[in-house]
């Protein structure tokens, strides 16, 4: 367009409604950004301040995902703590129990003697039933006699062939036939068969070694440190059991020189050094060792939820200083970037008046030239 001529006042009065025009481009680009800095060309220091203030937000807000998975990690020991200590506390209260209860001290056998002469037939036949004073199971101990088998003969047969848990030994001696039972089992005679067994052997048909209360008390103290251990290995949270002796670092600043590293414990029976029963809790004794391994084992729980809940209240306050300091971070950067929408929306109001202005003024500047056109 160098071919056209402006006069002075027309060529000032457009440069001035270009300058107008670009004013109102970049207001308007404010107005629809919400930015007064959009790029480095805009503002170099604010923009490259700002942008290093948001990727420290970003960095810091990544990390506070991390915070939250090590909060639940150490919710789920803390809630596994408390119910191991509740099982615990359950064993106790069984031991307790069981110490209240009268030992028997039998020696729990079962004897029979045979008659003078005594000469067995084909259909002779003894049955015993060996029952488990814990858990109430039996099970049967058959012994069928050799015909015209004398009674020293039939005793030291049926001594030999009754083993077996719950039998404690058999022996057979003077005509005497003893069968004794092991510590927390019941030894019985289910039934006799046959006319010499029934006619010509005499004496205890059943006999006990043991409280069998003591012995069911022992047997859910057992089950319960059974469950003390599955419950230990089910705490574990995406992969991490701090009850199995597992570790978890947080990690709470972007380069990593700031984190807390919480170190996991073993709360299995065998860590908190609870041991099963002892001869089915025969003895005070072993029920006095018992109660103290398990308060042992309380004092230990409560030490572990209180460093458990220690580390969850650091790690809970790093969550929300970090949530703060991004606030803050943010707010920074928004301070350098971001644009008054009051003040563009007044200017965005004044460039349009100008603007018009500037149109009327390239008006009046052109009529000198149009006055020509009269000529014509």
């Amino acid at each position: 367009m160098s071919d056209i001529s402006l006069t002075a006042s027309m060529r000032s009065n457009l440069l001035s409604l270009q300058n107008t025009q670009s004013l109102m481009d970049m207001t308007q680009e404010r107005l629809s950004t919400g930015k007064k800095v959009n790029s480095a060309i805009d503002n170099p220091s604010s923009y490259y301040t700002a942008a290093s203030l948001n990727n420290r937000a970003s960095d810091l807000s990544a990390l506070l995902d991390s915070m939250g998975q090590g909060i639940q990690t150490i919710k789920a020991a803390d809630e596994g703590i408390e119910a191991i200590t509740a099982f615990a506390e359950q064993a106790k209260a069984l031991a307790n129990t069981a110490r209240d209860e009268a030992v028997k001290d039998t020696k729990g056998s079962v004897e029979f003697k045979f008659a003078d002469g005594f000469k067995a037939t084909a259909n002779d036949k003894i049955t015993f039933t060996v029952t488990n004073l814990a858990d109430g199971t039996t099970r049967d101990i058959a012994f069928t006699a050799t015909a015209d088998a004398t009674g020293d003969a039939m005793g030291g047969a049926i001594a030999a062939a009754v083993t077996g848990d719950g039998v404690k030994g058999a022996t057979y001696a003077d005509g005497k036939l003893e069968i004794e039972a092991e510590l927390g089992y019941k030894i019985e005679v289910k039934s006799k068969e046959g006319a010499g067994m029934t006619a010509s052997v005499t004496g205890s048909t059943a006999a006990s070694n043991g409280n069998a209360n003591r012995v069911k008390s022992a047997a859910q103290f057992d089950s319960i440190l059974t469950q003390i251990d599955q419950l230990a290995a089910d705490s574990g949270y995406k992969g991490v059991n701090l009850l199995q002796s597992n570790s978890l670092k947080v990690v709470f600043n972007e380069d990593r020189s700031s984190s807390i590293e919480v170190k996991g414990v073993d709360a299995s029976s065998q860590g908190l050094k609870i041991d099963k029963a002892v001869g089915g809790w025969q003895t005070d004794s072993d029920i006095d060792d018992a109660i103290t391994a398990v308060e042992s084992a309380i004092s230990t729980l409560r030490a572990y939820a209180t460093d458990f809940g220690n580390n969850y209240s650091i790690v809970q306050n790093r969550e929300d200083f970090t949530e703060n300091l991004i606030n803050v971070l943010t707010e920074g950067a928004d301070k350098l970037t971001l644009a008054d929408m009051n003040e563009e929306s007044a200017n965005m109001l004044a460039l349009q008046t100008r603007q018009q202005l500037a149109v009327n003024s390239l008006s009046l500047a052109s009529q000198a030239a149009q006055s020509v056109l009269r000529l014509f």
